[in-house]
C-alpha cells in the first residue's frame, strides 16, 4: 500500500481514537471508562507511532533542518 494512502486511513482514525481518550473521560460507569481508556489508549499509541513513521521525512525537512548562516553581500 502506498504511504499516502496509509496517511488518509491513519490520520482519521487517529483523530476518532483521540475524540474516544477525550470522551472515554467523561463517562460515568467507572468499568466502561477503564476498558474503553486502556485500550482505545494502546490503539491510539500504535497509530502515533504509524503517523509518525509515515511522516517522518517531513518531520526531518521541518524540525531538524540545519541552520544556515546568511551569506554576504556579493558586490
Amino acid at each position: 500500500m502506498q504511504k499516502i494512502t496509509l496517511l488518509k486511513i491513519s490520520t482519521p482514525i487517529l483523530a476518532v481514537l483521540f475524540v474516544t481518550q477525550i470522551v472515554s473521560g467523561f463517562l460515568i460507569n467507572i468499568e466502561t471508562f477503564f476498558s474503553i481508556h486502556k485500550w482505545g489508549g494502546r490503539i491510539f499509541v500504535l497509530f502515533v507511532i504509524l503517523h509518525v513513521v509515515l511522516n517522518w521525512n517531513w518531520i526531518k525537512a521541518n524540525y531538524f533542518k540545519k541552520k544556515r548562516l546568511p551569506r554576504p553581500p556579493v558586490k
